[in-house]
């Protein structure tokens, strides 16, 4: 009894003889079965070389999102550290003024505290004496170079001159945090080139001295001085307060000289931090 198998016969066009070939029966389901199996294997391949091939695209997008965010996200600590202490520095100045402390936001959807927040971040304290622990300071007669203290009692600087090595740091002048009705005195002696209101300083002083030298004092909630005035150093030329572009009671005191600004802790060399 022979064994089965599968015979295959090949007969080319035109020829006279054909060829036959015997394939047991293994074999034929063996090559069936296989070739089924590489179909399998090739469709599987498709089907998941295709998400791998496109994930595969976007690791090096994913990586450089990864870099940003950790960037980001050491940029936020730093802030939150920055804002820490101005909160710190808020509390003192307050404490300072005597201003009591606001009750707590009400929770509410989306709600925030932005304008405090801005506020807060926008402060930069540095405690000083506003006038020396001697006595009285002497004020000379005439006009003269700026170089007194325009406060006679203890202030708070919020905000500074610009100074180099603090990029963030676009304001001129000095602000001191005084309470409302403090006495304002001139820096120097000198004349009144212009009293009255602005919309970012508020009630405001320019006066002229000697050498190039101009001080303004803004902010004022009272105006003691006007125009062509001529004034010594030490008078009061008007009270301190919170009008113009201001969100706290302070003084903002500025020194120009042929127009550029001066730094007033420079200048000033009584009182302060001098």
């Amino acid at each position: 009894m022979s064994t089965r198998g599968v015979t295959i016969v090949l007969h080319a066009d035109g020829d006279l003889e054909s060829r036959q070939y015997r394939l047991p029966r293994w074999a034929v389901l063996a090559g069936k079965w296989g070739a089924m199996a590489i179909a399998v294997m090739v469709v599987l391949f498709f089907a998941f070389a295709g998400p791998i091939t496109r994930n595969a695209a976007r690791v090096p997008g994913l990586e450089r999102e990864i870099s940003r965010l950790r960037s980001e996200n050491s940029r936020v600590q730093q802030l939150a550290s920055a804002l820490n202490r101005a909160e710190a520095n808020y509390q003192e100045l307050r404490q300072m003024l005597g201003v009591k402390a606001p009750p707590p936001p009400a929770p509410s959807r989306g709600g925030n505290t932005a304008a405090r927040t801005d506020y807060v971040t926008a402060m930069r304290t540095v405690p000083i004496r506003a006038s020396r622990p001697s006595g009285t300071p002497q004020y000379e007669a005439g006009s003269s170079v700026p170089s007194h203290w325009p406060l006679d009692v203890q202030g708070f600087v919020t905000r500074g001159q610009v100074r180099p090595g603090v990029p963030d740091e676009s304001h001129v002048g000095i602000d001191i945090a005084v309470p409302i009705g403090t006495p304002v005195r001139a820096s120097g002696g000198g004349t009144v080139m212009a009293a009255g209101y602005d919309s970012d300083y508020g009630l405001f002083v320019l006066l002229r001295h000697p050498s190039g030298y101009e001080t303004m004092y803004g902010h004022t909630s009272r105006l003691l001085a006007a125009e062509g005035d001529e004034v010594q150093a030490g008078q009061v030329i008007g009270l301190s307060g919170n009008s113009g572009r201001s969100t706290a009671p302070h003084l903002h005191f500025e020194v120009r000289r042929d127009g550029k600004s001066v730094d007033p802790l420079e200048l000033v060399k009584q009182g302060g931090t001098h």
